[in-house]
């Protein structure tokens, strides 16, 4: 191995073939072991909590059980709310969003656990498993080489003796010592032949593992597809918990406006006549607005006091009213509704003065009136 590498000794080389699958395997170890890293990266970015998990792996016992970073902060915010009050609109907000935060830590648990089994675990234990193995037969064949080339370099000093040899015959130097060069180059050839077999044999076992590298990656593309259904369900399940909770927060937002601002918000929909209103309400954000609407807090009023609205809770008949955007109800006493449908609606003895009864065909239920345009 020496003479290889600083000297002119002549190396046997490895058929083109051997040697792709060899180039083959490496690659696929290099790879494998980077996608590993990053994948654990991304399911967990903090490097503390990974330093910790692996110590707990290779001292071979259970890591302690924490919360994470969504659980962690939806428990702030349930602790928060109930502090301030879950019958206050902005603590009730709170442990909503509290709840729906810990429901996305669940999520992120299923997600870790299920890429950990069906994707981490196949690539791990293809480096410390099927490379290694493949990795000392490698090792061995690399010593059958220089096994091979070494009797070869023997025999070939030999050979160049029985020149040697046959010229000092002729001059009539001594038999005897071209007995002893025959003698020696009989047992190089036989060396040689013995390391060549054992060379051949120990190239063919390499060759089958390395070829198992094709099966591998068949296996290794079926783990992929797991993790992406199981990143496909994380994110499927995030995304209709953030819509649930978007639509529970606009509701406690209206409410919350609706009771500050109680004659300015119903004006989007009081109409007696066609006109109608294609957008909710635009947040106020300055303080002449905040200061415009004070003002005239006294003359809207008065209208309200007049308006369809009074009128229909007043009386025991029904309007026609527009939706103006959607609604899912929040229990089996309320209807749900679309955009832009028009629905049937009356006000019962008793009822809250922000919902009013809903018709819809042979389907009935509370509506908030905010999310309504009375027409003619």
């Amino acid at each position: 191995f020496t003479e290889e590498k600083l000297g002119q000794a002549e190396k046997t080389e490895l058929d083109a073939h051997l040697e792709n699958l060899l180039s083959k395997a490496e690659c696929t170890k290099l790879w494998t072991e980077k996608i590993m890293k990053q994948t654990e990266v991304l399911l967990q970015p903090n490097p503390n909590a990974r330093i910790e998990e692996f110590v707990y792996e290779k001292l071979d016992r259970k890591a302690p059980s924490r919360m994470n970073n969504p659980e962690l902060l939806g428990q702030y915010m349930i602790d928060a709310g109930n502090e301030f009050g879950p019958g206050t609109a902005y603590g009730n907000a709170l442990i909503k969003c509290g709840e729906t935060q810990k429901r996305i830590g669940t999520a992120d648990r299923e997600l870790i656990q299920t890429s950990a089994i069906n994707f981490l675990t196949p690539l791990k234990n293809f480096i410390e498993g099927d490379y290694k193995t493949i990795t000392k037969e490698r090792k061995l064949l690399q010593n059958k080489r220089l096994d091979l080339d070494a009797a070869k370099t023997r025999l070939k000093k030999a050979k160049v003796a029985e020149a040697r040899a046959a010229v000092s015959s002729i001059l009539n130097v001594s038999v005897t010592f071209t007995l002893v060069i025959n003698k020696s180059d009989f047992l190089s050839e036989q060396e040689v032949r013995i390391t060549q077999s054992e060379f051949d044999r120990q190239a063919e076992i390499t060759r089958l593992l390395l070829e198992g590298i094709s099966s591998t990656h068949a296996h290794h593309l079926r783990c992929l597809n797991d993790f992406v259904e199981a990143q496909m369900t994380y994110y499927a399940q995030c995304y209709q918990y953030m819509l649930d909770l978007q639509k529970q927060l606009g509701r406690f937002t209206q409410k919350s406006f609706c009771f500050v601002f109680p004659y300015s918000f119903p004006s989007t929909f009081l109409s007696n006549n066609n006109q109608s209103s294609s957008t909710p309400v635009q947040s106020i954000s300055t303080p002449s607005v905040l200061a415009s609407a004070s003002a005239s807090l006294p003359s809207v009023s008065n209208s309200i006091v007049t308006s369809g609205i009074s009128e229909l809770k007043s009386s025991s008949g029904s309007r026609k009213a527009r939706v103006l955007y959607d609604y899912d109800a929040a229990n089996s006493s309320e209807l749900s509704l679309l955009a832009d449908e028009v629905i049937t609606v009356y006000s019962i003895p008793g009822m809250d003065s922000d919902w009013l009864m809903g018709e819809r065909g042979n389907q009935k239920g509370k509506v908030p009136i905010t999310y309504l345009e009375l027409l003619n």
